[in-house]
């Protein structure tokens, strides 16, 4: 399921104008670490995912902020191998200022694109939450590979 979910995810952004990457688990398993992935989270610009919704053949849910996160929009994607969660523009608050989550690095991977490995543990460790601090653990592991 997850290789087909990636490739549904590589296909559904193919026409991007913009750089786009997959974070948080998908992201990790993609550099090797063992790790359960639920859905799949792609970072796109706001301009791209008008184009991105709009073209998905299946039902399109559009969420909400959170206290921690924002996005321009949040939406999840159905009917994938995997869901798919797209965030354009995606924002983090910290210490009540909102920064935008933008990778510096693009490492190609199983057809999609992620931030280098210890530009995605760091982002991780940014997000907070306990399961994302853990996931920051496991990109640090000797015995994994780097993407």
């Amino acid at each position: 399921m997850f290789d087909a979910a990636l490739a549904q995810v590589a296909t559904a952004l193919r026409d991007t104008r913009d750089p786009w990457w997959v974070i948080g688990s998908a992201a990790v398993r993609l550099h090797g670490a063992e790790t359960s992935v639920a859905d799949i989270d792609v970072l796109v610009s706001e301009r791209d995912a008008g184009s991105v919704l709009r073209d998905w053949p299946r039902a399109v849910t559009i969420g909400a902020a959170s206290e921690r996160f924002r996005s321009h929009p949040f939406a999840r994607l159905e009917g994938a191998a995997l869901p798919v969660e797209v965030m354009a523009d995606l924002e983090l608050c910290t210490d009540g200022v909102w920064r935008r989550v933008l990778p510096a690095t693009r490492v190609a991977v199983a057809g999609v694109f992620v931030p280098a490995r210890d530009e995605l543990a760091a982002i991780l460790r940014a997000f907070g939450r306990d399961k994302d601090v853990a996931r920051a653990g496991l990109l640090s592991r000797s015995d994994v590979r780097a993407g």
